[in-house]
């Protein structure tokens, strides 16, 4: 396989999961980003520990889809993340919000 094979194949299977993500959006109430991936989750507790220099943050996330293109099912009923890093969690809007 070619260099240019790989990037292809890559650029297909990241094409497929943007796809994937706009078809099951809807489905979920948060969007969590980690310094290492990206979630869609229904609901999500976050717990901060340790001191204040270096906290350690333990994000719980249930009923979630995990942005990753290598993953052969994306659907997780649960995920635990533990990091130093900064976590967003947003609140989705309604999927039948109009604006």
């Amino acid at each position: 396989m070619s260099s240019d094979d790989l990037e292809n194949f890559e650029a297909e299977r990241e094409l497929q999961l943007a796809q994937e993500y706009q078809d099951v959006a809807a489905m979920f109430r948060y969007a969590v980003e980690t310094e290492r991936r990206f979630y869609l989750a229904n609901d999500v507790k976050v717990t901060v520990s340790g001191d204040a220099a270096r906290p350690v943050i333990e994000v719980e996330l249930t009923d979630a889809w995990v942005w990753d293109m290598y993953r052969k099912s994306r659907f997780v009923p649960k995920v635990k993340v533990l990091t130093f890093k900064d976590v967003n969690v947003e609140e989705l809007p309604p999927a039948d919000l109009s604006i």
